[in-house]
């Protein structure tokens, strides 16, 4: 009886030793050894372990397994596009918007020397002088090359013609009323007096001759008065104008302009047009000065659109998007790149007891099984 128990107490340890045993080097061989052993050509069994063996199917799985069914296109538009997302988006661009851009802190040259355009506003001022340059000796070109006939429209020769005899008429009015005046008197006196002084002995015999001045110069003066009303007179003025300004049509407007200084006449235009433009002092003004209701615009409005926009646009390119990651390829090159080291230590570290429990479990298996082993030994005796 003492040498049954001894038996069955003997067959117990060592088939709880077995079953340990054979549990712990199960799970060791999990992963070791890491390499294959050869004995000479021969590789010995079951090297290297399951998981080194299996590396790169396994890597394969998972990769598959994350593109397929934990980094899918649901999951990211779940995570990455939903409302609170959005609306965190909105509110830093909204924030960063109204503190960087709309800031009265900083002018429009402040952005511009940011950007390396700090000589911007000579460029302007220069690119205006060209222009107005080009324009102004494009107009003195235009003035020398073509006649007034030809730079004049048709309605504007039609006025000029129909006022010449309202000119002549306006003229001789003038005329009659400047001759009846005082200092018409004596301008007509004092004309005929240089007249008959300017020729001499004969000049004086005449004067002697005529008597009063004051007489001949009333008599003059009627006379004058009397070919400015004739009809006659205007006929004759209206022709001469006429005749002149048709001459005068026919020459290039620069003809009549030769003492005209044109360099100071373009350095004057620049240089109101740069004092009217006022390029500077716009510049050193901040956005907000110019578009007050710009830090509302962009946040209720702009912002919104383009956060919707884009959203939209990331959503519909996701898809795309992960294809061309090739998720499953990254990650099994990752995997095949983890060391198995790491890898048996996570692992490890994850499912200490459980790996435990399945060692002692062996052990208690292997125990009962060795009892019962025992038992039996003891019966067939």
């Amino acid at each position: 009886m003492d040498n049954a128990i001894v038996n069955i107490i003997f067959m117990a340890v060592v088939g709880a030793v077995i079953g340990g045993f054979t549990n712990y080097l199960a799970i060791k061989m999990l992963f070791r050894p890491y390499n294959a052993i050869y004995i000479k050509k021969w590789r010995l069994p079951f090297t290297p372990g399951l998981m080194p063996k299996r590396r790169q199917e396994l890597s394969k799985q998972i990769g598959i397994t994350v593109r397929n069914y934990l980094l899918t296109p649901e999951v990211f538009q779940k995570k990455l596009f939903n409302e609170e997302i959005k609306a965190t988006v909105l509110k830093f661009a909204g924030e960063k918007v109204e503190e960087i851009i709309f800031t009265s802190d900083k002018t429009i040259y402040d952005w511009l020397k940011q950007g390396g355009f700090e000589q911007l506003p000579l460029t302007i001022e220069e690119k205006v002088d060209g222009i107005i340059e080009k324009q102004f000796l494009s107009m003195k070109n235009t003035l020398s090359s073509k006649s007034i006939d030809a730079l004049l429209p048709n309605n504007i020769h039609h006025v000029i013609d129909k006022k010449i005899p309202e000119v002549v008429t306006y003229i001789l009015d003038k005329g009659e009323e400047y001759f009846l005046s005082p200092k018409g008197e004596v301008t007509i006196k004092n004309m005929m007096d240089d007249f008959l002084g300017s020729k001499g002995s004969f000049g004086g015999m005449i004067q002697m001759f005529l008597g009063d001045s004051a007489s001949i110069v009333s008599k003059i003066q009627r006379e004058l008065i009397h070919f400015l009303k004739a009809p006659g007179t205007k006929n004759l003025l209206v022709n001469i104008i006429s005749q002149e300004w048709d001459k005068a049509k026919q020459q290039p407007i620069l003809n009549f302009l030769e003492e005209v200084d044109f360099d100071s006449i373009l350095s004057s235009i620049q240089g109101y047009a740069k004092k009217e433009l006022k390029i500077r002092e716009h510049l050193n003004q901040p956005i907000s000065h110019y578009w007050p209701q710009g830090n509302d615009y962009a946040k209720y409005d702009l912002l919104p659109k383009l956060v919707d926009k884009g959203f939209n646009e990331a959503e519909n390119k996701l898809e795309d998007v992960l294809n061309r990651l090739n998720l499953d390829e990254v990650v099994r090159e990752q995997v095949d790149s983890f060391p198995l080291e790491k890898l048996e230590e996570l692992v490890l570290s994850i499912a200490s007891k459980e790996l435990k429990m399945i060692t002692v479990l062996g052990a208690v298996l292997g125990g009962v099984i060795g009892v019962v082993q025992g038992l039996i030994v003891n019966l067939l005796n």
